[in-house]
């Protein structure tokens, strides 16, 4: 953060699942300004996070009366708080900050990663929505590239971790680790398969017929949205992969002209939230054991791509909890009072 801030902020996290926990840390951790921090759910009950006891109120429009921000934590696809309680919040005069998918595309609100496109921040009509974790973690080393040479064409491979399906997902990972070590038939309620020594190539829903999930066309829609260059064509396979927490993406992109490997490592070696992590020989790549707890997306295994003219390939890791959901919600608001100051 910037300047140290005198104002103080009434504060509300929505949902305390994985990523209202971690939004709460998050708000701690960073010493953002604020008079008083309120968690809303479903029911009121005591919270106690990293041993701090916090009173959880219900989630209700009159609970948004006086608050400055709203933090709402939905995870993808669990619809509900941000649908029904989003604009009443703003109504009270609150600043919503949306961490679900369902306003990413609504022409009224925009979709910000702050390293990237702050200036939409400008047009907010308060509410603000998260991207999704595996476009941001894939757009915070593709943005500057971008900036340089104009991008025409993204094929990304993702590997997911199941922290980005929420805490259940992450017992049954570990529930299976320990079963199969003690011999026992693997435990399986989240995934329809079993996570453990497995990959599962489909994140999100099939909702249609075009044979794509819903996270890959999150993926494709946001980074048109998020670019605001809806000419780039963008294909992806998303997939569930045994690992707790962080997100890798392998990248194929091409340019319009040339970029040398070495143009791209110099650029991302400068590029705020990124971290260049590009000595193979070294064993030094990104690894989303390393990204996890860690605010910036390591980039490396920078290549040229021997398919076309002007591509590159890249590897990048981050974690999907913290940059991809809460840290970058967190971040909007921080950018919003800086401007304000």
């Amino acid at each position: 953060m910037g300047p140290i801030m005198s104002k103080q902020y009434n504060v509300c996290v929505v949902g305390i699942g994985a990523v209202g926990t971690e939004m709460v840390r998050l708000l701690e951790r960073r010493k953002f300004p604020m008079k008083s921090l309120t968690i809303l759910a479903r029911s009121e009950r005591q919270e106690v996070i990293d041993g701090k006891a916090y009173q959880v109120k219900v989630a209700e429009p009159a609970a948004f009366k006086g608050m400055d921000f709203a933090f709402f934590a939905g995870t993808e696809g669990a619809k509900g708080a941000s649908q029904t309680l989003g604009w009443e919040a703003v109504k009270h005069g609150c600043i919503v900050i949306d961490n679900g998918d369902d306003f990413r595309m609504d022409p009224r609100v925009p979709l910000v990663v702050p390293e990237i496109n702050p200036e939409a921040l400008k047009q907010h009509q308060g509410l603000i929505a998260n991207p999704n974790c595996s476009t941001i973690i894939a757009l915070m080393p593709l943005a500057p590239l971008h900036k340089a040479v104009k991008i025409t064409r993204i094929v990304a491979s993702t590997y997911q971790a199941v922290s980005g399906t929420g805490a259940p997902a992450v017992k049954e990972l570990e529930a299976q680790g320990k079963a199969w070590a003690a011999g026992q038939p693997l435990p399986r309620e989240v995934y329809p398969h079993q996570i453990l020594f497995n990959v599962i190539p489909a994140v999100g829903s099939f909702k249609d017929d075009s044979g794509e999930t819903t996270e890959e066309v999150k993926m494709r829609k946001e980074t048109h949205k998020i670019l605001g260059d809806a000419s780039i064509r963008v294909g992806n396979t998303c997939v569930r992969v045994p690992v707790i927490n962080g997100h890798s993406i392998a990248i194929n992109v091409e340019f319009e002209q040339p970029l040398s490997v070495e143009q791209a490592r110099a650029l991302l070696a400068k590029a705020p939230g990124v971290k260049l992590v590009d000595d193979p020989k070294a064993a030094k790549y990104p690894m989303p054991v390393n990204a996890s707890g860690h605010y910036d997306v390591e980039v490396g295994r920078i290549r040229k791509d021997q398919s076309c003219d002007n591509g590159l390939v890249l590897w990048c890791a981050g974690d999907n909890i913290w940059k991809g959901a809460a840290q970058n919600a967190i971040q909007i608001a921080e950018v919003l009072i800086q401007t304000q100051a």
